[in-house]
């Protein structure tokens, strides 16, 4: 007994100091990977911007929102840093417009991601670059996809490698369907919805999309294909149904020698030779002799939120004399850390309420399809507040999607401001319940029995159908929750709620459709809206103030060890976090939703 004791004892102490070391080594690690990130993060704030500098931006990575807080996963593998956001892009773009030292802008085209809206934006930003007297514009890709090629198509001189090709195809959406998958399981979902066109249930109803579905689609993306292809012609200088022929013609099979004879691009040349002529255009001898200056490292250089280099700006003098820009990115849910979390972004809302005396207005930055109608609800109210409580103009800029729960966190807004291409409207209510007793019962054998001291004690339940009643009921409280929707936006647009159905339904609109039906009431991208409050508020002077703020100091989340999960600890590849995490968010998911559905467009 004594020597199992003894052996007990010193095999506790071998593992706690076993596990002692291990954090000494896990800590040193991360000291490690830290100052590495903090290093590459002076190298970028302290860029040098010679006279002459071409700013640089490089399309080959997904072009997110804004930089959001850093997890522990991304710091250890080295993504600490990494990524492009739109927000720092286009800040960076028009600033170098006015910066004397930056004589133009070198486009490296390389498979870039983004949003249709977000592309617009950059888009934007660089035909206002090019407007500004002697800026130029220069772009070299070894090929260009689709979304490279309309954020590039400004430039004065597109140029391809010998042997690239251009693919310029359209728009197409594509639904994925769970409803087979579904029946094989023995599941079946009790969908309970308003509107016709309110179409993010049906994966889990139908096998393929409904007519209504199908329309609204058809519609709004050749809307938004019609705005593509109007921006890229005006750009290269041809006309919009020339594009159209382009996407008809399996452009990408056609040798560089006919697309540059077809004014497709302008020069045709290797990279070396491209960068060369670079050079001459920078009064350089040779391409390693510019002083090339990433589009981050400009911004982390510079101070992106005065904007006292427009001519029509001064410095600020105030701190008053600020304009909030509050961003809302992601799904809306009720709990949880990714995304709009509702209890989150309302006190994120009400301290800012607080803080009024300092904020001239407040924009409100949405990029998200939707989710709890309940926190949509909340974060409308909260809106609500701040505009009783502080008596300054509330606006609303949208994003890639501003749609459902998205569009319900808006409509309160004096005005509101969407790219053609946003996705936005979905004004509608729908509710979801998995029943698994057919998966329970004839597949696994496993049976249920219940007791209860009510009839529907034990409601909702997975493990049994609605019954009659239990689904009237559910429908008229999603109906309950379609009305307040409606109503919100009645109020909000200052038209009837009748009118409001009638263009509700739970149907899908593009941005410049919206502003049609009056859903919207401009075009234009965040920076328009920033620019149109200061005209409103006569501010001669004005800064910029981001939030909710972002922190980057990811050894917090480390020592409070709250973020070891499947996705920290690599047991799964990213395509499996991907379905593992839409199960989750099917899960979890509120009974009631406001969302639009999840299209792969490209």
């Amino acid at each position: 007994m004594v020597k199992r004791f003894f052996l007990s004892m010193l095999g506790s102490m071998a593992a706690i100091w076993l596990t002692f070391l291990l954090l000494i080594f896990f800590f040193i690690f991360a000291a490690a990977v830290s100052v590495s990130s903090m290093s590459g993060m002076k190298s970028l704030a302290a860029a040098e911007i010679k006279k002459g500098s071409v700013l640089c931006l490089d399309l080959s990575e997904t072009i997110s929102e804004r930089k959001e807080a850093v997890s522990i996963s991304e710091a250890l593998s080295s993504g600490f840093g990494k990524g492009q956001y739109l927000n720092e892009l286009t800040n960076a773009i028009y600033r170098a417009a006015h910066d004397s030292r930056i004589k133009g802008i070198y486009i490296k085209c390389d498979g870039a991601a983004a949003g249709i809206a977000s592309m617009q934006s950059i888009d934007e930003a660089l035909n206002y670059f090019k407007s500004q007297p002697d800026k130029w514009i220069m772009a070299y890709g070894d090929s260009y996809t689709q979304t490279d090629y309309y954020m590039a198509s400004s430039a004065d001189e597109l140029w391809l490698n010998p042997q690239g090709a251009v693919d310029i195809h359209g728009l197409s959406g594509t639904t994925l369907f769970y409803k087979g998958l579904l029946d094989k399981l023995g599941v079946k979902m009790q969908i309970i919805r308003v509107g016709t066109f309110k179409s993010a249930v049906e994966p889990y109803s139908l096998n393929e999309m409904s007519p209504a579905s199908r329309m609204q689609q058809e519609v709004y993306m050749n809307s938004i294909w019609n705005s593509i292809k109007e921006n890229i012609a005006k750009n290269r200088n041809v006309k919009p149904e020339v594009v159209n022929r382009w996407a008809n013609e399996f452009l990408f099979v056609l040798p560089a020698d006919t697309v540059l004879a077809r004014g497709i691009v302008s020069n045709i040349g290797y990279r070396h030779e491209a960068e060369k002529h670079l050079a001459e255009r920078a009064g350089k001898e040779k391409f390693s002799d510019i002083n090339l200056v990433d589009a981050s490292a400009y911004a982390a250089a510079i101070d992106l939120t005065d904007l006292s280099y427009l001519p029509e700006v001064k410095a600020p003098k105030k701190k008053e004399n600020t304009i909030a820009v509050l961003y809302a990115i992601g799904e809306i849910s009720d709990s949880g850390k990714e995304g709009i979390v509702g209890n989150s972004m309302v006190d994120e809302i009400f301290k800012l309420a607080e803080k009024s005396d300092d904020i001239a207005g407040l924009i409100l930055r949405v990029n998200s399809p939707g989710g709890s109608a309940f926190a949509s609800e909340q974060i409308w109210e909260a809106l609500e507040q701040f505009k009783e409580k502080t008596g300054v103009p509330f606006y609303v800029s949208m994003g890639d999607v501003a749609a459902s729960g998205g569009y319900y966190i808006s409509c309160g807004a004096d005005r509101i401001y969407a790219q053609p291409t946003t996705i936005t409207g979905s004004i509608g209510i729908f509710g979801m319940i998995p029943d698994i007793q057919g998966l329970l019962d004839k597949h696994l054998g496993v049976t249920t029995s219940t007791v209860k001291t009510n009839t529907n004690g034990n409601f909702p339940t997975i493990l049994s159908p609605m019954t009659p009643e239990q689904a009237a009921k559910m429908q008229q409280y999603v109906e309950r929750g379609y009305d307040l929707f409606t109503r919100r936006v009645a109020d909000g647009r200052h038209i009837p709620q009748d009118s409001v159905k009638l263009i509700a339904e739970g149907r899908v609109w593009d941005g410049a459709t919206a502003q049609r039906i009056g859903l919207v009431d401009s075009l234009g991208s965040l920076r328009s809206a920033i620019i149109d409050m200061a005209k409103e508020l006569n501010l001669k002077s004005y800064r910029i103030e981001e939030y909710p703020q972002v922190s980057t100091e990811w050894w917090e989340s480390l020592l409070s060890m709250d973020e070891i999960s499947t996705e920290s600890t690599g047991i799964l590849d990213e395509e499996s976090m991907k379905l593992y995490k839409h199960l989750e968010r099917i899960k979890n998911a509120p009974r009631v939703q406001c969302k639009v559905e999840t299209i792969i467009i490209k």
